[in-house]
C-alpha cells in the first residue's frame, strides 16, 4: 500500500506517540482531529471541524493538523492571520520538524513558489481570498487547503467583496471624464451634504435611500453612455468595482461620516455571500477549523451562509473537567429594553466588584479593597452611551484601574470593552477571572448596517432572527468566554432574556460545561 493509502494510520501513530512523549494533553480530540484531517487530504473531500473551547483560544488543536500536513506526501496550503501565521512558523512547525525529523518544505507567501513545489504554503486570508474571488490563479487548482481561525471568514470575505470609494476616488473619476466634471462634483456634493443631514448615530453609517441611489444610477448612465476610446479614458479601478457591486437591494449601500473631518466615504457590498464563495470551494478541497462556527454540529446555517454544500462537519465537545466555568445568571435584573435596566445594571456590576468591601473590613475604600485581591475583570457591552457612562461611574469608584477598550491593563483592572474590541485583543490580555457580560450580543437593529441585512432577509420571507441574529450572538458569546475557562472563572450574565425567552436554554447549551448559580454564594469574593 502507498503512503497516501496510509496516511491516516501513519498520523495517528506518530501523533499518539509524541502526546505520550509529551505528557497528557488537555485537549482529548487530538487524534480525532488529526485522522479527519488526515482523512479529507487522502480522498479530496472538504470538511468543516468546530474545535470550541479552550482549545480554540489556546490554539492546541493546531499541533494535529500540522502532523496530517506535514506527513502529507502531497502539497497543501495553509489560510491563516498574522498572528497565527507568525505562530506556526516561528514555534509549531520548528518544533514538530525537530521532534518528527520531517523534511517537507514550508514556505511562505503570496503566490504558489515557482517550480516543482510539493511543500507546505502558508499564506494569509487576504491573498488566498483576493485570488480565489477575482480569478487571479496565484494558486493551482486542487491544492489541500486548510483555512484556520475561521470564525473570522465571513468578515474577511465581506473585506473582500466590499468596494470602497474614498473623496479622492472622486477627484480620480473627474479627471477620467473631464466632459462630465460638473456632474461629478455635483453629485458628489449632494451626496456629501445628504449624508450629514442624517441624524449622529454611534456607528457613524448611514444607508443610502432610493433617492441617494437614483443619483448614482444617473451619473452611471451618462458616464457609461459617454464612454468613447477617443473621448475618455478607462474607468478608474475603484469606480469599475463600485458600479459591478452596485445592485441594490440586494447590495448594502452606505455612506461612512467622519464628521470632524467634514468627509464622507461610500461604501457597496453584498448581502448574501454565498454565489460569490460557492465556486471557490469547488476547486479544491478545503478543510475550515475554528472555535464556534454555528451553535448546530451540522452548522447548517453557516454552511448556508457561506455556499457551503456537502463536507464532512463536526463540533468537537468541550472537556468537562477543564473547560468548566463559573455560570452566575441572576433573575432579579429588569429586562434590558426597560428604563430600568441601566440603573440596576450599575448596582449588579458594583455589587460583583465591591463584594470585598464586606470581608475586608479594613478597607476605607472599594478601590483599595478591590486592588489587595489579585483579579482581572472584563464588562462587555455594545450600548455605546451606556459604555462610556458605566465606565466614568466604575472610574469615580475604582480610580485608574477601569479603562475603557485599552490592552494596558493592571492585573487588577477592570476593562470595559464592546464585543469587537475583545474578540480582537483577547489574546494580548490575561484570562479574566471574572468576566460580566451585561447584555447579550445580539446585534443591534439601530445599527443601519445589522438593519439592512434584517431587511434583505424580510424581503426573502426569511426568519432573519434564526438565519442573523441568533447565531451571530451565540458565537460571539462562545468565543468571548474561551479565555475565562483557562483558570475555571466566574462568568456573569447579566440579560435576563436568558431566562425568559425560548432561545435562553439553547444559548445555556452553547455555554456548557458551567456550573450555573442564580445567586451570588456567600464566600463571594473570598477567593479572587
Amino acid at each position: 500500500m502507498d503512503a497516501i493509502t496510509l496516511i491516516e494510520a501513519q498520523v495517528h501513530q506518530q501523533l499518539r506517540a509524541l502526546l505520550r512523549e509529551w505528557g497528557e494533553p488537555s485537549w482529548p480530540h487530538h487524534l480525532t482531529l488529526a485522522r479527519l484531517v488526515a482523512r479529507a487530504l487522502r480522498l479530496g473531500r472538504s470538511a468543516l471541524l468546530q474545535v470550541g473551547g479552550l482549545s480554540a483560544y489556546q490554539g492546541e488543536y493546531r499541533l494535529s493538523y500540522l502532523i496530517a500536513l506535514m506527513m502529507w506526501p502531497g502539497p497543501a496550503v495553509v489560510v491563516a492571520p498574522e498572528p497565527t501565521a507568525q505562530r506556526l512558523l516561528m514555534v509549531d512547525l520548528p518544533r514538530l520538524q525537530e521532534k518528527l525529523r520531517l523534511h517537507k518544505p514550508v514556505h511562505r507567501g503570496a503566490s504558489w513558489p515557482s517550480g516543482d513545489f510539493n511543500g507546505l504554503l502558508i499564506t494569509t486570508p487576504e491573498v488566498w481570498l483576493s485570488d480565489r474571488l477575482n480569478h487571479q490563479s496565484q494558486f493551482p487548482e486542487g491544492i489541500p487547503t486548510l483555512i484556520d481561525d475561521a470564525d473570522n471568514l465571513e468578515q474577511w470575505v465581506q473585506e473582500q467583496l466590499t468596494a470602497n470609494l474614498s473623496p479622492l476616488d472622486w477627484n480620480h473619476l473627474a479627471l477620467a471624464y473631464p466632459n462630465h466634471q460638473g456632474l461629478i462634483q455635483d453629485t458628489h456634493v449632494a451626496l456629501t451634504h445628504t449624508a450629514f443631514q442624517r441624524p449622529a448615530n454611534p456607528y457613524r453609517r448611514y444607508l443610502l435611500d432610493e433617492q441617494d441611489c437614483q443619483q448614482l444610477q444617473r451619473l452611471h448612465q451618462v458616464l457609461t453612455a459617454s464612454r468613447t476610446p477617443q473621448a475618455e479614458g478607462p474607468m478608474p479601478p475603484q469606480w469599475a468595482r463600485f458600479w459591478q457591486q452596485f445592485n441594490p437591494p440586494d447590495h448594502l449601500l452606505w455612506f461612512a461620516v467622519d464628521r470632524d473631518r467634514g468627509q464622507m466615504s461610500l461604501h457597496c457590498a453584498p448581502v448574501d455571500l454565498a454565489p460569490a464563495l460557492a465556486p471557490v470551494w469547488s476547486r479544491q478541497p478545503v478543510v475550515l477549523i475554528g472555535a464556534a462556527l454555528d451553535p448546530d454540529p451540522g452548522a447548517d446555517h453557516f454552511r448556508q451562509r457561506l455556499g457551503l454544500s456537502e463536507l464532512t462537519c463536526l463540533q468537537f465537545t468541550p472537556n468537562r473537567q477543564n473547560d468548566a466555568i463559573q455560570l452566575y445568571l441572576p433573575t432579579h435584573l429588569p429586562l434590558p429594553n426597560t428604563p430600568q435596566f441601566q440603573g440596576v445594571l450599575h448596582q449588579e456590576i458594583r455589587r460583583l466588584l465591591s463584594r470585598d468591601v464586606e470581608i475586608d473590613a479594613r478597607a476605607e475604600t472599594a478601590a483599595e479593597s478591590f486592588a489587595s485581591r489579585p483579579g482581572f475583570t472584563v464588562i462587555l457591552l455594545d450600548d455605546l452611551p451606556l459604555k462610556g457612562q458605566l465606565a466614568a461611574t466604575l472610574a469615580g469608584e475604582f480610580g485608574s484601574r477601569v479603562q475603557v477598550e485599552q490592552t494596558a491593563v493592571d492585573r487588577n483592572g477592570i476593562l470595559v470593552s464592546g464585543w469587537a474590541f475583545w474578540r480582537q485583543h483577547q489574546a494580548l490580555l490575561p484570562p479574566p477571572d471574572l468576566l460580566i457580560v451585561a447584555t447579550l450580543p445580539l446585534p443591534s437593529l439601530e445599527n443601519p448596517l445589522v438593519a439592512g441585512r434584517v431587511a434583505f432577509h424580510k424581503r426573502r420571507r426569511q426568519d432573519w432572527f434564526r438565519l442573523y441574529l441568533f447565531p451571530t450572538a451565540v458565537t460571539e458569546l462562545q468565543r468571548a468566554i474561551a479565555p475565562s475557562r483557562q483558570h475555571q472563572g466566574t462568568v456573569a450574565l447579566l440579560d435576563t432574556r436568558i431566562h425568559y425567552r425560548s432561545y435562553g436554554v439553547q444559548i445555556l447549551e452553547a455555554l456548557s460545561p458551567a456550573a450555573c448559580t442564580r445567586s451570588l454564594p456567600s464566600d463571594w469574593g473570598a477567593g479572587r
